[in-house]
This record gives structure tokens, C-alpha cells and sequence, in this order.
């Protein structure tokens, strides 16, 4: 067994080291990007020269690694496998993990996020057909806490592919555009990027095209936004040409795979001559839905490929799949470029049928159904107390800024959506990427100043595209609902384009195009991209283009941008009908948040021992307390009903000593309730709190126990009275000054009126 191991490890160490080094060149190469006043440097050539490809690109002190492996042997899927994984390494912020391994487990949300983000800038640069399994991992090897790893690994991902020798048509460049003050920032800080009005990543590609875009904004105005994914691609285009410069030096050189996985020409021809016309009737019968349009086409293809089989009987079953799906993409899109008309029957530019409900049910916070076509969501608003908000590990904290969020949108998509069976339980990558779109979008018009952690949810009951933007739309009408004062309504839409390559010159130029306004899911998938724009009335909010060619001309961009703003202003009319402004009030058994005065003299006897006080409050009532100053506790209640419990069980823990004023100087009748060797505990009047004498007030004597001056329970003494403690609020008494032959007053609460024991005059010194 050792034996066969170590000439596994061997061979395996073989084919790498051969690859790797052939890739790495002659030592280490290194170009440095000026981009405005700041530097892009890009290194490889030194680190992990096993990988087919491996960069190390740095901005300040952030630093961060990209590899890129490829292998040889085809996968069996029927799409580009392709894996990116970007880690957030506790080292590199200078932090140990908090979790009880002190160590990296799962991924998190961001990391998450920002593999996605990297995933769609790459992927559509793949060739098409190539089918094997490709990773890309980002290790992030030293972060400053100034500059942001996630663009950076983008570029580390361009430059580690284009040095390998993976068939790849890059490389692209990335940059982050911030808006602070009215002028543009490229690669913001993070103190900028604090106060930026636009969070905007741009990948492009060469000839100024765009790959990808992706954007948060605080109601940024269009002819702004599109100035800066101008800059952002301007400044791309160092990026590239940097990169293109290492590998002309490295002379990298790209494999030729055994396949790529397209059917043959003559297949895909016999296949149009099968079923073209079928296909075309279906999909100019504009009665059919989603559901009926897919059973008539999954109809046509199986009779479809029982006939291409009997021709092809040596063909293999993907090559007769893609076969089929090549014909009806051919027709679908032709149907769109040539005849100006897309399956249900809309023109290019119209919005399918839209319904809007609020106050869905009456227990909620706040609920809204929207109804877009055959997508339909339903929003639901909830509010906590400011305790339950998110707090992110405390990685991302240092890495990003971000030490807590009381806003937070949550996207649900069960398999019933769209006709299907499967697991439930999770949250897939899908399902964050779209939700933190959504919420992207809403968070501008959220108050800053809110009493309340608000969660909404966005459930996908049918989803027949752009279920995000529609998460969007109704998380505004259920927002509105709940009373929460948004300062606009919010709506998205997606565009969709239809487009016909120039083959002639390059694959990158486009000869013509079509541009759909609120896509179906079938416009999606046999579309080249998919742009989610939301924003209000006045501007963007949020952007994400998933693009699926390999770049867009900034024109078609730009175009985009105008047609998903018209759209957008129109379902915000059709929102306004339903709900225009915010509710004057919150619903009537939603929470209630009140500040509660306790004096220091009362704080002791409200929060209780070790604050048994407050669980016991907490526990009984479902309300939640947190301290705001020194005589203010923040009281939450999940409805009023359970307030009003809470403010008299607290008037029932206080009430002791707020009826009663004691007055300083004066000398009480005190009851011992218990002995203990400190002191006694005495009370002066029935419903006090007893509280402690000291063995050093009880006698002018120096006392070990209580015993000694043959004190017990229940017996009555007299004591002086010296208002309270100002540290910890507790009464001030002493029986050791009443020990002396002066004169006193003594003074019972049961009987108000004083018995003098003394003159007037003593009586007034001694107080």
C-alpha cells in the first residue's frame, strides 16, 4: 500500500510540476496599474506553481492569491463546471475565529456573495462547450482594513486564468466606483466607501465591453450612474491590457481539449428539418402559459429525439440534447430579431399584467402579494427589538466595517414555484444572491433612525422570471403596510437581450439586438442577459447584470439602463394605485417600544439580584429591556398587550419606595427580617426591600456578629436615616449614631404623625 501511494503522490507531482512550471515561465513577473492615485500591482510566477495559473494581486496592503486548476478529463455535466471559491482567512485580518474550533469553518454570507460576484465575471468567457471541471480559489493572504479583497480577487481570477494555460477569451479587469461628495472615486477606501453615495463594480472586458455589473446606490440619478460605469470601464482597460502584457512575456500558450461539447452540424440540421415548424407554432401560440409551454416542447422533444436517435444511433444522448435545444434557441431568439414578437404575445417594450394586495393578513406587521404575469411573491414585514439585528463574525467586521444591521430581506424559493419537488431546509447560493439584491434595493429608503430591527421575507409562490425584482416590489408595499415611513416607493424589472454576433470580425461585436423589457424565465434562459435594475421615482437603488456573452458595448449598456428606467417608473404608477405612501401608523397589535426612568435609588431593586428582575420580566411578559443610560432602560414589547403586562409588573417591583418619602435625617422604626453575620436586614415600612445595616452602624462597639447585642427577628429598632447611596442607589442607615445620650425624633411611617422626644431645636440640628 506505501509503495502504490508514493507512486501515486509521484505521478501526481509529475503531471503538476510539469504544467505548473511550463506555465510559470523563466521567474516572477510583475506589472503595476496605476488607476487614479492609486496602484494595482499584479504578480505570479513565486507562489502555488502547481496551479495551471496563480496570481497575487495587491491594492495597499491588501493582498490576496488566485489559482486556477483545470482538468483534462471531460466532466458528464451539461454545463461549464465551473467552482469559485473565495475565503475570508482569519490570519489575513489579523483575527482568530470566535467559533469553538478557532478556526475557518463554513462560508459566510459575504463569501458567499462575492464568489458569485467573481463567478459571473468570468464565466461568460469560457468557450462554449468547454465541459470540465474547473475551480478558482481566492485566498486572501493579508487584508489593511482600508482597501476591500473582493474586487481585487476579481482581477487575481482574470490574471490567474489568462496565465494558465486554460482555454479562456480574457482577460477582464475590475474596479469599484464610489460617489463621495459629487465626484467619482475609483477603488474607494473604506472610510470613503462609508460615506459614498454609490457602491458600483464594473468588470470589463476588451473594446470597452461589459461583463458584469453589479451596484447599491443611494438613489443615484441615471445620467450619474451611467458617467460611472463609463469611468469603471475606462479604467478597466488598464487592468487588461497589463494582464495581456504579463502573458505575452510568459508566451502562455492555451491547451486544445480533447472535445468541445457541441453537436455535430449535420445533427443539429436534420434536427431543424424534424421539428423547426413544431417548435415555431408553440412558441407564436400566445394562449400558452409557462406550464403548457414547456409540456407542448418537452412533447416535441421526445419525439424529436427518438427520431434522431434511429439516424445517429452512435450518437451520445448530450449530443442529441443539445441538438434539440440549439434548434429551439434558433427559433426562439429568431422569433425576436426577425418578426419583432416574443412568446406570450407582448411587444418588446410592455410589462406583463401586474397586481398588487396589501394587508394580505391581519395579524402581520405588514404583508403584500405582488403579482407580475406568472410571478408571484408574497412580502411579509416583521418587527423586533434593536437587539435581535445581525452581527456579522467578527472577520467580515474587520474586514468590511460592518458591525451590525437592523435591515435585512430574505428570499424564499420553494420547488412548488416553478412545478417541482425537492429539499427544503437552507439557503441555497441562488437564494442569497437574490435576496441581497433585493435588499440592496430597499435599504436606501429605510429611515436611519428606526426604533425597531425590521426583517422582511419575499416567498416565491410562482416564479416564471424576475422573481428578485418582484421580491422588490412587494418587500415596498409590505414596507408601506407596516407603517415603516420609507421615503419612496421602490420597483425593479429585468431587461432582457436578444442579440446577433458579427461573425465576421470577432465573437465580442454584435451586428444586432433586441432588448426585452420584464423578461419571462424562458427569455432568460435562452437569452444573452438578464439586467436587474431597481430604484424609485428619482433614481437607482440597485443594479446586477448577469451577462451571458463574452461582453456588452457600453451603447447597449447605456440602452438597458433608459429602457429598465421607463419600465421602472411605470410599475411604480401601477404600485401607488394599491399603496402611495406609508401608513400614518403602525398596526395596532404590532410592538411597542417605550424608555422607562428607573432612579438609581430604584435600579438595584429593578434589575434584581444578578438581574434575576429582569429574565424573570423578560421570561413572563416576552418583552425585551436594554439599558440606554444610567436611569433609562429600553423596553420592548412584541405587541401592547404584552407592554402593559410589563409596566405593571414593573410598577410591582418599584412600588415599594416610590410612595414613600423618606426624609433625611430623621430617625425611623426599622423591623429586622433576618440576621445575618454582616449585619441585619431591617425594613422600615411593610412592602420595602429589606435592606442591610452593618455590623459597623448597628453599635459604637466594634461587633463581629449581630448576636451580641442580643439582636433577632422581627424585633423593632430605631434608625437614622441618610439618604441614599450615590453609587449604587441603596439606603443609608445607621443605629450606632442613635447610641449617644442626644435627644432624637423618632418617626413611624404607619403613624405619620412624629412623637417628639426632643425640642424642636435638637430635632433640627441633629437633621
Amino acid at each position: 500500500m506505501f509503495s502504490v501511494m508514493r507512486m501515486r503522490a509521484g505521478f501526481r507531482w509529475f503531471r503538476f510540476g510539469v504544467r505548473g512550471f511550463h506555465h510559470s515561465g523563466d521567474g516572477i513577473r510583475t506589472v503595476t496599474v496605476s488607476l487614479g492615485d492609486r496602484k494595482l500591482e499584479i504578480s505570479t510566477g513565486k507562489l502555488a506553481r502547481f496551479a495551471d495559473g496563480c496570481s497575487v494581486v495587491k491594492l495597499g496592503d491588501t493582498s490576496v492569491m488566485v489559482t486556477a486548476v483545470s482538468k483534462t478529463k471531460a466532466s458528464s455535466s451539461q454545463f461549464m463546471p465551473l467552482v469559485v471559491d473565495y475565503r475570508q482567512k482569519a490570519a489575513a485580518a489579523g483575527r482568530i475565529p470566535t467559533n469553538y474550533l478557532r478556526r475557518e469553518l463554513s462560508s459566510t454570507d459575504t463569501e458567499i456573495l462575492t464568489s458569485r460576484l467573481i463567478d459571473r465575471s468570468i464565466r461568460p468567457l469560457f468557450p462554449a462547450g468547454y465541459f470540465y471541471d474547473t475551480q478558482v480559489l481566492c485566498n486572501i493572504l493579508a487584508a489593511d482594513g482600508v482597501n476591500d479583497p473582493d474586487v481585487v480577487a476579481i482581477n487575481g481570477a482574470s490574471a490567474a486564468l489568462a496565465l494558465s494555460d486554460i482555454p479562456w477569451n480574457g482577460p477582464i479587469g475590475a474596479v469599484r466606483i464610489g460617489l463621495v461628495d459629487g465626484e467619482f472615486i475609483v477603488n474607494p477606501t473604506r472610510s470613503q466607501m462609508n460615506i459614498s453615495a454609490l457602491n458600483l463594480v464594473v468588470a470589463g472586458a476588451a473594446s470597452s465591453h461589459v461583463v458584469m455589473m453589479e451596484a447599491a446606490a443611494e438613489n443615484v440619478l441615471q445620467q450619474d450612474f451611467c458617467h460611472a460605469v463609463k469611468l469603471g470601464v475606462k479604467h478597466t482597460q488598464q487592468i487588461i491590457q497589463a494582464i495581456q502584457q504579463m502573458s505575452r512575456e510568459l508566451k502562455v500558450t492555451k491547451r486544445t481539449p480533447a472535445k468541445f461539447f457541441t453537436p455535430p452540424a449535420d445533427m443539429v440540421e436534420h434536427t431543424r428539418e424534424l421539428a423547426s415548424e413544431k417548435i415555431y407554432a408553440v412558441f407564436t401560440d400566445f394562449t400558452h402559459d409557462k406550464i403548457t409551454r414547456d409540456e407542448a416542447i418537452n412533447k416535441i422533444r421526445l419525439e424529436t429525439e427518438e427520431l434522431i436517435k434511429e439516424k445517429f444511433p452512435h450518437s451520445e444522448s448530450f449530443e442529441v440534447i443539445e441538438a434539440f435545444n440549439s434548434v429551439s434557441k434558433d427559433i426562439f431568439r429568431n422569433l425576436v430579431l426577425n418578426e419583432y414578437r416574443r412568446c406570450d404575445g407582448r411587444d418588446l417594450m410592455s410589462l406583463r399584467n401586474i397586481s398588487c394586495e396589501v394587508d394580505v393578513f391581519k395579524p402581520l406587521h405588514g404583508s403584500a402579494l405582488f403579482q407580475r404575469g406568472q410571478t408571484q411573491v408574497l412580502c411579509t414585514v416583521t418587527f423586533d427589538s434593536l437587539e435581535s439585528s445581525i452581527k456579522p463574525d467578527v472577520i467580515t467586521t474587520a474586514l468590511s466595517g460592518i458591525k451590525d444591521k437592523n435591515f435585512m430581506l430574505h428570499y424564499e424559493f420553494p420547488p412548488y414555484a416553478t412545478n417541482e419537488i425537492g429539499k427544503m431546509g437552507g439557503v441555497n447560493r441562488r437564494e442569497l444572491g437574490h435576496g441581497a439584491l433585493a435588499e440592496k434595493a430597499l435599504r436606501p429608503v429605510i429611515p436611519k433612525e428606526f426604533p425597531f430591527t425590521i426583517r422582511v421575507t419575499s416567498e416565491v409562490l410562482e416564479s416564471n422570471g424576475s422573481s428578485s425584482m418582484a421580491s422588490v416590489c412587494g418587500g415596498s408595499l409590505a414596507l408601506m403596510d407596516s407603517g415603516v415611513p420609507i421615503s419612496s416607493a421602490v420597483a425593479g424589472v429585468a431587461i432582457g437581450l436578444i442579440s446577433k454576433p458579427n461573425h465576421e470580425k470577432s465573437s465580442s461585436d454584435i451586428l444586432d439586438y433586441r432588448l426585452l423589457t420584464d423578461i419571462l424565465g424562458i427569455e432568460d434562459y435562452n437569452g444573452d442577459m438578464d439586467f436587474k435594475l431597481a430604484g424609485t421615482s428619482k433614481g437607482i437603488t440597485a443594479l446586477q447584470a448577469d451577462i451571458k456573452i463574452t461582453g456588452l458595448p457600453l451603447k447597449i449598456v447605456m440602452e438597458a439602463i433608459q429602457q429598465a428606467t421607463v419600465a421602472k417608473k411605470e410599475i411604480l404608477s401601477i404600485m401607488n394605485k394599491t399603496i402611495s405612501k406609508a401608513r400614518s401608523s403602525r398596526k395596532e397589535n404590532g410592538p411597542v417600544v417605550e424608555n422607562v426612568k428607573v432612579p438609581v435609588s430604584r435600579r438595584a431593586r429593578f434589575v434584581g439580584p444578578g438581574g434575576y428582575n429582569l429574565r424573570r420580566l423578560q421570561a413572563q411578559t416576552g418583552v425585551t429591556i436594554s439599558q440606554v443610560d444610567e436611569e433609562t432602560f429600553c423596553v420592548f414589547a412584541p405587541t401592547p398587550s404584552a407592554m402593559n403586562e410589563a409596566q405593571e409588573f414593573i410598577r410591582e417591583i418599584c412600588k415599594d419606595d416610590q410612595e414613600e418619602q423618606l426624609e433625611f435625617g430623621a430617625v425611623y422604626t426599622a423591623t429586622i427580617t433576618e440576621i445575618r453575620d454582616i449585619g441585619v436586614m431591617v425594613k422600615l415600612y411593610p412592602n420595602m426591600s429589606a435592606v442591610l445595616l452593618h455590623n459597623s452602624q448597628l453599635d459604637h462597639k466594634r461587633i463581629k456578629h449581630p448576636s451580641a447585642l442580643r439582636l433577632e427577628v422581627g424585633q423593632q429598632i430605631q434608625v437614622k436615616y441618610f439618604g441614599r447611596d450615590p453609587t449604587d442607589g441603596r439606603m443609608r442607615l445607621s443605629r450606632k449614631v442613635l447610641q449617644s445620650p442626644t435627644a432624637t425624633v423618632v418617626k413611624t411611617l404607619s403613624d405619620r404623625h412624629s412623637i417628639s422626644i426632643a425640642t424642636p431645636h435638637e430635632h433640627s440640628s441633629d437633621s
